[in-house]
C-alpha cells in the first residue's frame, strides 16, 4: 500500500505488541521498520527500464527477509548505549513492524513476492485497494491515542479493526467473484481466468476482469453489504500474447524477454492500448472508469540499443471521486446482475 499506511500499520502493530516493554517509542521503531521495505524503490537502471518493477516488492517485503529487515531497522538507534541495553524488545518491535509490510502488500491488487526466494509468484489477494483512507485512519488514530495515553489498548483496538477490515475485503471479494461468474454465464462466456479488484478506498465497487476465449472483459460490480448485487456494462478488448508481437520485435532477442517480464508483472493481464496500439498496457489499472486506458505499460523499439520503453501515465489518471462516491451510495444507475 502507500508508504504512509505501511508506516502507520508497522507503528500500531509494534505499539500493540511491544508497548508494554518498550513504551511509546515502540511506535517509532515499528513505524520506521514498516517503511523500510520500500527502500527497494531506489533499485533501477537507465539501461533496463523494467528492472524497477522486477525488484520492487521482491526480496525486501518477503517473509524470508523479515529477520534481516527487523535487524537492519534498529541499527541507527543501537549506536547509543541506552538503546543497546534494550536491544531485545527493540529488535522485537522493529521485526513486528517490518513483518506488517509484506503481509499488507499481499492483500492488495498490486501484490508482492511474499515467498521469495522460493517462488517469484506475486501474491495479490485483492482484499484492499492500494490507497484506502478508511483503513489508513484506523492505525493513525490508534497510534496517536496509544502514545498520548502511554497505553497499548488503543493500538490493539486499531490493529483488530485493520484485521477485521481486511477480513471484510476478503468476504466482499468472494461475493464479487461469484457475481462475475453469473455475469459471464448470462453472456454465454466460459471464463478462462478471472479476478476482481477493489476500487479506491472501498469494498463496495469492484472492477471485474475476466478472459473468455481470446478476449478480456472488464466490468464494474457493486457489492453492497446488504441488498442486490448490481453491475454495469464495460469494455471488451483482445488479449495479447507474445505471438502477437511484430516480426521485428520477435527478431530482437531482448524484446520477447522483456515482454515476458512485463506479462509476469501484470499477472498476464495485458492488451494493446486502444488509443495507442504501440503501447502494451496492464489491464488491471485504467486511467478512466468507463474504458481501458492503461496507467502504465511498455513500448518496444526493436533494434534500438534499449529496445524497451517504460510508459508511465499515472499523472493523467482520473480519480473522479464524485462519480465513485455516487457509485458506492446510489444504486439507480446500476443494472441488476
Amino acid at each position: 500500500m502507500d508508504p504512509i499506511t505501511q508506516g502507520l500499520l508497522g507503528a500500531v502493530a509494534a505499539q500493540a505488541l511491544m508497548g508494554r516493554r518498550v513504551g511509546p517509542r515502540a511506535a517509532l521503531f515499528g513505524g520506521v521498520a514498516g517503511l523500510l521495505p520500500d527502500a527497494d524503490v531506489f533499485i533501477g537502471s537507465a539501461n533496463d527500464p523494467l528492472l524497477a518493477i522486477e525488484y520492487h516488492r521482491q526480496f525486501t517485503p518477503s517473509l524470508a527477509f523479515i529477520p534481516a529487515g527487523g535487524l537492519i531497522a534498529p541499527l541507527p538507534w543501537f549506536v547509543a548505549a541506552r538503546y543497546r541495553a534494550q536491544w531485545k524488545p527493540i529488535l522485537a518491535a522493529t521485526t513486528v513492524g517490518y513483518a506488517t509490510h509484506g503481509l499488507l502488500d499481499a492483500c492488495t491488487t498490486y501484490g508482492t513476492q511474499l515467498f521469495w526466494p522460493f517462488s517469484t509468484r506475486r501474491t495479490a489477494l485483492n482484499w484492499i485497494s492500494i490507497v484506502d483512507p478508511v483503513f489508513t485512519l484506523a492505525p493513525l488514530i490508534g497510534v496517536v491515542l496509544a502514545v498520548r495515553a502511554r497505553r497499548r489498548r488503543p493500538a490493539a483496538i486499531a490493529l483488530v479493526f485493520c484485521l477485521a477490515y481486511l477480513g471484510l475485503g476478503a468476504w466482499q471479494e468472494q461475493r464479487a467473484l461469484a457475481a462475475q461468474g453469473q455475469i459471464a454465464q448470462a453472456r454465454g462466456h466460459d471464463i478462462v481466468r478471472g479476478e476482481v479488484f477493489p476500487t479506491l478506498g472501498n469494498h463496495i465497487v469492484w472492477r471485474s476482469l475476466y478472459q473468455s476465449g481470446e478476449t478480456l472483459y472488464a466490468n464494474r460490480i457493486r457489492v453492497p453489504w446488504w441488498g442486490p448485487i448490481q453491475w454495469s456494462e464495460g469494455t471488451a478488448i483482445p488479449a495479447l500474447t507474445e505471438t502477437d508481437l511484430s516480426a521485428a520485435a520477435l527478431a530482437d532477442p531482448r524484446v520477447p524477454k522483456d515482454f515476458a517480464r512485463f506479462s509476469w508483472f501484470s499477472n498476464g493481464w495485458i492488451a494493446r492500448a486502444p488509443g495507442d496500439a504501440d503501447v502494451i498496457g496492464d489491464v488491471r489499472y485504467s486511467l478512466r472508469t468507463g474504458a481501458f486506458d492503461p496507467v502504465w505499460g511498455v513500448r518496444f523499439h526493436p533494434g534500438a540499443a534499449i529496445p524497451t520503453e517504460w510508459v508511465e501515465r499515472s499523472a493523467d489518471r482520473e480519480l473522479a471521486l464524485t462519480e465513485l462516491w455516487a457509485e458506492i451510495i446510489d444504486a439507480r444507475h446500476w443494472k441488476n446482475k
